[in-house]
C-alpha cells in the first residue's frame, strides 16, 4: 500500500485532469448519498440475518422464542417509510459489530513488537555495536557524498546550458533541467552506488537501517523532481501565477510524503522483517504509511485551488474554439481532488486495519473513480443538450417540458450511479428492495412520494408556464395582443392560490406515504378554519368584497383612484384582503377591501384635460379664441405630448360672462392619467400668447380704496343725554360691490 500511495503521489496531475466533472453531479446525489447509505446498512444487516440468523437462531435460542421474531418483522414493515425505518434501527443496532476487533489486533500486534524487540536488544551479536552503527554511518556516508558530488555537477550543467542562446528563451525547459539534473540524475545514480557498496560489507542491523534510509531519500528527491518537472511544463502565460505557488510550497511537503512512502514499503520487505522482527517491522511502515496519507491528502487540499488553475486556464483562442472542452475542464478543476482523497482514504483505512484486504480496497477505489468520470461526463452530456440556447425558437412550453426531463434524467443518473456504487462496494439497494420486506415497503413508499413530486412538478410547470405567456407582452408588433391590467391584476393571485394547493396536496400525500396519519391533521384543519370563519367575520367580508372588485375589474394595478375613506394614489398591489396605495407624495397606505364603500377610478380608457379662461370685456372674443386654438395646435405638434392626446382641442367658445369678465372653455380628450401634463403644458403657452397680444387680456380683479363714512354724526338729544358721534370707518369696496376691511 505504501507503494501505492507514492504512485498515486506521482500521478495525481493526470487524475487531476480527468476527474473534475463531479461538480454538476454531486450536488444533485446528496440526498441519494444520504439514502444510499442508510439502506447499505439495512441491507447489509437484513441479507447478513436472512438464512444464517435463522438456522443460528433455531439452534441457539429457545424454542417458544422462534414464532415472536416473525410477527414481530409483520408489525415492523407496516407504517410507511418512516415506520420501516424506524423498525430497522434496533435491529441495525443488534447486528452491528462493536467489540473492539480493531483496538484488540493492534494491542496483540504492538505487544508482539515489543516482544520482538526486547529478543532484538538481548540476541547476541557476532559484531559490536559500534561496527554496527560504523556499517550504518559508511553507507550513509557514501550515499550522501556521491548526491552531493553529482548534486554540484547538475547544478553546474545548468547554469551552463542556462546560458547557451537554444535555452535563453526557454524557461520551461530550462526549469525542467533544473529539478532533472540536481535532482533526478544523482538519486537515480546513487541508489545503486550504495547497493554496490554495501555487497562488500556483512549482513547487519546497520546495513539495513543505511539502505532504507538511502532507498527512502532517494525515492523522496525523485518523486518530488518528477511532480515538479511536470508542474514546470505549464509555465506560460497566466498559468505562472499557480506555478510560482505549487513551486514555492510543495517542495518539502512532497519530498517528505515520498520519504515516508518509501520508507514504508521498505521496511515491508522480507530482509527487512527478518532481521528486525514482521510485527516491528509492519507497525512502523503502517504508522509511516498514514502519516504519508495524512500529509498527501494535506497537500492535496492545500493545492487544489492552484492545480484547479492550471487545469482550466487555457488561451482566449483554445477557450472560442472549444467551448464544450472549456466548460469540461472547468467542471473537473473544482472537484479534481475528491476522487485521490478517496484513494487516499481508503489506503489509510487499509492501513488502520491491518492491510486485509487492501488490494481489492484499492480496486475498488479506482473503479469508483471510473464511475466518478462516466457519471460526469453523462452529467455533462445532458447539460450541453438540454442548455437553452438563445437562437432556439421552440415553444416556452417544450423548454419547460425539456427542463423537467432534464432534471428527471439527472435523477435517473444520481440513482444508477448509488447502485453501481453500491455493487462495487458489495450491495444492491434493487436487491434489497425486492428480496426483503423492509427494502420493499420503502422502495414502495419511495416510489409513491416520487411519483407524486414528478406530476406535481409537471402540473406546476404547465400551469406557471401558461400564466406566465398570458402575462408577458408580446414581441410581434403594434398590433399585438397586449396582457390588459386586469390579467395583470388577477393571474398573479391566480399563480399563488395554485402553488399553494398544489404545496398542501403535496405534502398531504407525501405524508400519508411517509406513514404518518393525516385524517386528524385535516379534521383539525377543518375545525380551525370553521373557527376562523366564525371568529374573523372582518376578514372574510375584506375577502369576498376584495375577490368581486378583482373580479369585476373595479380596479387594477397602476390605476389611480380617489377612495371614499379619503385616500388616493397609484394602485400598487392587491392581495386577496388588501389594497395598496401609494400617494403623490411617496407613503404607502394599505386599506382592506371591507372598508371601501366606493372607489373612483382616474385611469380607465381616456380621461379630459379640461380649461377655463376669463378675458376682460373689452378683449376681442374671436382673437381670445385664436389664441386658444393657436396653443392647442402647438400642444399637438409637439411629439411628447401628442402621445398622450386622443384627439384635437374643443373650443366651446363663450360659456358665461359675470361681472370680471368673459369665460372661455375648451378642452382636450387624453389617455388616462396624461391631462396633467397636458394641462400644464398648454396654461404656460397661453399665457405666453396673450402676453404678447394687445388685444387679448385675462381678467383681474383690482381692489379700490374708497372712504365710506358709514356712521354719521349722532343729532342732538335731549337735555343730560350723553351723546357722542361715531368716528368714520375705512373699508375697501370692490367692483362687485363687495367690502372688505382695508
Amino acid at each position: 500500500m505504501p507503494g501505492e500511495i507514492r504512485s498515486v503521489s506521482e500521478g495525481r496531475f493526470f487524475h487531476g485532469s480527468l476527474i473534475e466533472g463531479v461538480t454538476r453531479v454531486l450536488p444533485n446525489f446528496k440526498p441519494f448519498l444520504l439514502l444510499c447509505l442508510l439502506l447499505s446498512v439495512c441491507s447489509v444487516n437484513v441479507q447478513a440475518a436472512d438464512a444464517p440468523a435463522a438456522t443460528t437462531a433455531a439452534a441457539a435460542a429457545p424454542a417458544d422464542s422462534a414464532p415472536e421474531d416473525p410477527a414481530k418483522a409483520e408489525i415492523l414493515v407496516k407504517g410507511g417509510l418512516l415506520g420501516a425505518i424506524s423498525s430497522s434501527i434496533d435491529s441495525v443496532q443488534d447486528k452491528l459489530d462493536v467489540d473492539g476487533h480493531l483496538l484488540d489486533s493492534w494491542r496483540l500486534r504492538a505487544d508482539r513488537a515489543a516482544d520482538e524487540i526486547d529478543a532484538l536488544v538481548n540476541k547476541p551479536q557476532s559484531r559490536s555495536a559500534w561496527r554496527i552503527a560504523g556499517d550504518f554511518v559508511m553507507l550513509s556516508l557514501v550515499w550522501a557524498g556521491a548526491f552531493l558530488l553529482l548534486n554540484r555537477i547538475g547544478a553546474f550543467l545548468v547554469t551552463r546550458l542556462s546560458r547557451h542562446r537554444f535555452l535563453i528563451r526557454r524557461d520551461r525547459v530550462v526549469g525542467v533541467l533544473g529539478y532533472m539534473l540536481p535532482y533526478m540524475v544523482p538519486a537515480l545514480i546513487c541508489l545503486p552506488l550504495t547497493l554496490y557498496v554495501s555487497h562488500f560489507m556483512p549482513t547487519s542491523v546497520g546495513r539495513a537501517l543505511a539502505l532504507c534510509l538511502a532507498y527512502s531519500t532517494s525515492s523522496g528527491i525523485f518523486s518530488t523532481s518528477v511532480l515538479l518537472s511536470l508542474i514546470v511544463l505549464f509555465n506560460s502565460g497566466h498559468k505562472r501565477p499557480a506555478v510560482r505557488i505549487i513551486r514555492h510550497y510543495a517542495p518539502h511537503p512532497l519530498f517528505i510524503i515520498g520519504f515516508l512512502a518509501a520508507l514504508s514499503d521498505a521496511l515491508t520487505s522480507p530482509q527487512i522483517a527478518r532481521l528486525f522482527g514482521g510485527n516491528v517491522t509492519t507497525s512502523i511502515a503502517a504508522f509511516t504509511g498514514l502519516m504519508a496519507s495524512v500529509m498527501f491528502g494535506m497537500v492535496v487540499i492545500r493545492m487544489r485551488r492552484p492545480i484547479a488553475h492550471l487545469i482550466r486556464n487555457r488561451s482566449l483562442g483554445a477557450r472560442l474554439a472549444r467551448p464544450a472542452v472549456q466548460q469540461t475542464l472547468k467542471i473537473f478543476s473544482s472537484l479534481w481532488h475528491l476522487p485521490i482523497l478517496l484513494m487516499i482514504l481508503v489506503s489509510a483505512v487499509n492501513l488502520i486495519g491491518a492491510g486485509e484486504g487492501s488490494q481489492e480496497a484499492l480496486r475498488c477505489a479506482l473503479l469508483t473513480t471510473v464511475l466518478l468520470i462516466g457519471a460526469v461526463f453523462l452529467s455533462t452530456l445532458f447539460q450541453h443538450v438540454f442548455k437553452p440556447t438563445e437562437t432556439r425558437t421552440d415553444s416556452v412550453y417544450k423548454e419547460r417540458l425539456l427542463s423537467l426531463l432534464h432534471a428527471v434524467m439527472r435523477i435517473a443518473l444520481a440513482i444508477g450511479f448509488i447502485e453501481l456504487l453500491g455493487r462495487i462496494w458489495g450491495f444492491s439497494l434493487f436487491e434489497f428492495a425486492q428480496r426483503n420486506a423492509l427494502g420493499k415497503v420503502i422502495s414502495d413508499s419511495l416510489s409513491s412520494i416520487g411519483l407524486i413530486l414528478l406530476v406535481t412538478w409537471l402540473l406546476w410547470v404547465v400551469m406557471d408556464t401558461a400564466i406566465q405567456e398570458a402575462l408577458k407582452p408580446s414581441a410581434n408588433g403594434r398590433s399585438a395582443r397586449q396582457p390588459s391590467t386586469r390579467v395583470k391584476t388577477i393571474l398573479p393571485l391566480l399563480r399563488n392560490a395554485m402553488k399553494i394547493i398544489l404545496v398542501v396536496i403535496c405534502t398531504i400525500t407525501t405524508m400519508a406515504n411517509l406513514g404518518i396519519n393525516v385524517a386528524p391533521l385535516l379534521a383539525g384543519a377543518g375545525v380551525v378554519g370553521l373557527a376562523i370563519g366564525f371568529g374573523s367575520q372582518q376578514l372574510v367580508q375584506d375577502v369576498i368584497t376584495g375577490l368581486f372588485i378583482i373580479i369585476e375589474d373595479t380596479i387594477s394595478i397602476g390605476d389611480w383612484v380617489v377612495l371614499d375613506s379619503g385616500h388616493a394614489g397609484t394602485v400598487e398591489s392587491l392581495t386577496i384582503r388588501t389594497l395598496r396605495l401609494r400617494d403623490g407624495k411617496g407613503f404607502v397606505h394599505s386599506v382592506p377591501f371591507g372598508q371601501i364603500k366606493a372607489v373612483t377610478n382616474q385611469s380607465r380608457q381616456f380621461a379630459y384635460a379640461f380649461f377655463s379662461f376669463q378675458f376682460t370685456y373689452d378683449t376681442d372674443v374671436d382673437a381670445a379664441t385664436s389664441l386658444i386654438r393657436e396653443a392647442g395646435q402647438s400642444i399637438s405638434d409637439d411629439l411628447l405630448l401628442a402621445s398622450k392626446l386622443q384627439g384635437p382641442l374643443e373650443v366651446f367658445g363663450l360659456d358665461r360672462m359675470d361681472m370680471n369678465g368673459i369665460v372661455i372653455t375648451a378642452q382636450f380628450r387624453t389617455s388616462s392619467g396624461g391631462q396633467y401634463a397636458v394641462s400644464r403644458a398648454f396654461n404656460d403657452r397661453l399665457k405666453r400668447l396673450v402676453d404678447k397680444s394687445p388685444e387679448v387680456r385675462f381678467a383681474q380683479t383690482y381692489p379700490q380704496l374708497v372712504m365710506s363714512p358709514h356712521n354719521r354724526q349722532a343729532p342732538e338729544g335731549e337735555e343730560g343725554a350723553e351723546q357722542q358721534a361715531l368716528p368714520g370707518k375705512t373699508s375697501v369696496v370692490n367692483k362687485d360691490g363687495s367690502e372688505s376691511p382695508a
